[in-house]
């Protein structure tokens, strides 16, 4: 049957995208105007499908099926069609059971109307990788207690002596969090050559948990490790799931002017920005939640508490002082925008018990910075002193590196 396009209203498709994660795959359908829908999930095959009223059915959504990676952990397929005069189809095959959310967007940044489907494996992947990683580090520590008591006892009284807290069951390692700025539709600011700042990001956290993970007392966990997104409390969460000691995120910002030039370090302010330029960050920095897309039924309330609770001054005290030992080992290989560590209301470092800093390795809209964030050999160079800086202070922090 052939259908009249003109039975339709006006609302056109602007693009559909993908984006696969291990964590979760997005799917999002960009249009003139507000997408009404409906949706239902059917079993046996597992697949959802989602009902696109008064919408077209154009190149766009026929290229869906195309964007579909053979890899992709949450997603098997996907098809359109156009159900009735007024109705387009789409059907997403998913690879399991999973968790969905479907929510619309309103037009942020350079995107239009999104409407967004958010496909989640069934299980929490991070809380069981958390768990699982528990379970086994009590069985070794139970091991290492038993070996260790087996020995004490087998053992001249000279050895015996020593205490079982020097023993390696009771050496924690360093959890560093590792929180590459942006991705997935939040592609973050955008070079005079076309760089975008969340493949910068990424690249240098991924040199820079590397660098970490070759240290035998530290441990690296990436916020994100591929080209999605995660909301800006999401970041926070993981970082306290994963029991982070130390909170990094990694930015390679714009500002108005091409000549803003230099890296710079910040940390989270109780009161104002201490300055403009970190007042425009953070305010850029915050909209990020608007651009990669959050639905509002995903807020955790323990964490908006736990965000929202203001007394974390002891914390951002140690917060600023891991920020001047990496901004001074940043002076060692670039220029400073300035000689201090500034302080404005990133949402993404209001974590009350992880210092945590955000890093600008220096101004993507500055051309010849753009140009050297880009290069290789440079990024490793950035990494090696940001984790210079993180090691001195550790050294100088007894209470978080008791065995460092």
């Amino acid at each position: 049957m052939l259908f009249s396009y003109e039975a339709f209203a006006k609302n056109d498709i602007e693009s559909a995208r993908v984006w696969p994660a291990r964590e979760y795959t997005r799917v999002t359908i960009e249009s003139t105007k507000p997408i009404k829908n409906d949706q239902m999930i059917l079993k046996n095959p597992n697949r959802l499908v989602i009902d696109l009223h008064d919408i077209a059915l154009d190149e766009n959504l026929k290229n869906l099926t195309t964007k579909i990676l053979s890899s992709d952990p949450n997603i098997k397929q996907i098809r359109a069609a156009q159900f009735n005069e007024q109705v387009s189809r789409i059907v997403i095959e998913l690879r399991t059971e999973s968790r969905i959310n479907i929510f619309s967007l309103k037009p942020a940044g350079n995107y239009k109307h999104r409407l967004v489907i958010d496909v989640y494996p069934k299980i929490d992947e991070i809380m069981a990788f958390v768990q699982d990683k528990e379970k086994k580090d009590a069985i070794q520590t139970k091991k290492e207690i038993t070996t260790t008591v087996t020995d004490k006892k087998e053992k001249p009284s000279a050895e015996n002596s020593q205490s079982i807290q020097s023993t390696p069951a009771n050496i924690k390692k360093i959890v560093v969090a590792v929180d590459a700025g942006h991705g997935g539709e939040d592609s973050g600011a955008r070079g005079v050559s076309g760089s975008f700042e969340k493949n910068i990001t990424l690249s240098i956290a991924r040199k820079l948990k590397k660098q970490i993970d070759s240290d035998e007392q530290l441990r690296a966990i990436l916020i994100r490790d591929d080209d999605y997104f995660v909301p800006l409390q999401g970041r926070v969460l993981k970082a306290r799931k994963f029991k982070a000691d130390i909170f990094v995120s990694i930015h390679a910002d714009a500002f108005t002017s091409p000549d803003a030039k230099g890296s710079s370090v910040f940390v989270l302010s109780e009161s104002g920005a201490t300055s403009a330029l970190a007042r425009y960050l953070a305010n850029k920095e915050n909209e990020s939640d608007l651009i990669g897309g959050v639905s509002l039924e995903d807020k955790d309330p323990m964490l908006a508490k736990t965000l929202l609770d203001l007394s974390q001054s002891a914390t951002i005290n140690d917060s600023l002082k891991l920020g001047n030992f990496v901004l001074d080992q940043l002076g060692e290989i670039n220029d400073l925008h300035k000689y201090n560590v500034e302080q404005a209301g990133f949402a993404v470092l209001k974590s009350p018990d992880i210092p945590s800093i955000l890093v600008e390795t220096a101004f993507i809209s500055n051309p010849s910075e753009e140009k050297v964030l880009n290069n290789d050999e440079h990024q490793e160079l950035l990494a090696k002193n940001i984790l210079i800086g993180i090691k001195k202070y550790l050294a100088s922090n007894p209470n978080i590196a008791k065995n460092f």
